[in-house]
């Protein structure tokens, strides 16, 4: 009786309402079950994450650099993509609050939270992606301001291991720039300098457009927004266009003030430029130094050690001749010492025979 009362209360428990998380049933599965399905759900993970609709970002977790995603975004995704759901087989029906409670009891993803909680000043409310986390006490799925970040490393493409034998290749070229022909100089010299002129001619227009038009019109427009980012797609990369300024209004005395400023620069620079023989005597310079790495050769540099070595011998027996006569003069000057002392002494003898005939 008091057994079948025991068994009665726990079905009655199990009756209750609310939803029942899948964590909670899978431990009730046969081991070699569970082993399967963790390597499904592994496999999901993996495929989730390497999906490029899923928005991902970066940020420090506890002094780690992980890759994190928003829960609303998960959610959205799997709306989007109900496809990726057939890599869990028999468990594809679930609910999506029921899968990512699973990756989190499966520790392939954990749940985080923003570390700065309170607008900055300035601000009108928190960022979007925050760059620092740390972990979040109730390790539950949840699609409101909830932050998840993968807990596994994530697998390199074959493409990306064969590039990294090419690295060692690379670097070997560059080192050996020196010894190259002339005409392969020029083309690697033309298009590097071609590459950094494209790079500086891009920053110093989205600086000028930004500038312009925060001034007169008060609104931050950055042009290839993603073009400085440490963490970035090709896609990303390249985004011509600008992001939605979710910052404060600035006000017009800043605005005023950021204009005299660079009107004052401007005309600091117009008066302090150099002239037009400055500006040539700083060519040939410059042109001096490119000839010279361009036109090195190992040839050039052996002869050069060669003559080197050839002035340091002729130095060296110029300044041993010399020595010797220096020290042969020395040597012939010792007579003439002896006999400098020679007649001191008998000039003083002279003198003291003179005293003696005085007295």
């Amino acid at each position: 009786m008091k057994r079948s009362g025991g068994g009665g209360g726990g079905t009655a428990g199990d009756k209750k309402k609310g939803r029942r998380s899948y964590a909670d049933s899978a431990t009730d599965t046969p081991p070699k079950k569970q082993a399967a399905k963790k390597d499904v759900f592994q496999i999901f993970a993996e495929k989730v994450r390497d999906h490029k609709d899923l928005e991902s970002r970066w940020a420090v977790l506890q002094e780690t650099r992980v890759e994190y995603f928003r829960g609303k975004d998960f959610v959205s995704f799997l709306r989007n993509h109900p496809e990726t759901k057939d890599l869990l087989e028999s468990d594809k029906n679930l609910e999506t609050e029921d899968i990512g409670d699973v990756l989190l009891r499966k520790n392939l993803i954990v749940r985080c939270d923003r570390v700065v909680k309170t607008v900055r000043p300035g601000k009108r409310k928190l960022s979007t992606w925050p760059a620092h986390l740390e972990l979040f006490e109730d390790q539950v799925f949840s699609d409101n301001d909830a932050f998840f970040a993968w807990t596994f490393v994530n697998r390199r493409p074959l493409w990306q291991t064969l590039l990294s034998f090419c690295w060692p290749v690379l670097t070997l070229a560059i080192c050996l720039f020196p010894v190259y022909p002339l005409q392969v100089k020029l083309l690697i010299l033309y298009f590097c300098a071609g590459v950094l002129l494209l790079i500086l001619c891009l920053l110093s227009l989205r600086a000028l457009v930004f500038g312009t038009l925060w001034i007169i019109l008060g609104k931050r427009v950055w042009f290839f927004p993603n073009i400085l980012a440490e963490e970035a797609t090709l896609k990303e990369l390249f985004q011509f266009w600008p992001k939605k300024d979710e910052d404060e209004h600035p006000k017009w005395t800043a605005r005023l003030f950021y204009a005299l400023v660079t009107v004052l620069v401007i005309v600091l620079l117009r008066h302090h430029a150099p002239d037009e023989a400055a500006r040539a005597r700083y060519q040939k310079r410059v042109s001096n130094i490119i000839d010279d790495v361009l036109e090195w050769n190992p040839r050039l540099a052996l002869s050069g050690m060669m003559d080197k070595q050839t002035e340091v011998n002729v130095t060296g027996s110029e300044s041993n001749v010399g020595d010797g006569g220096k020290v042969g003069g020395d040597n012939m000057a010792q007579p003439q010492d002896v006999e400098e002392s020679t007649i001191s002494d008998q000039f003083e003898e002279e003198e003291i025979r003179n005293v003696e005939e005085t007295d």
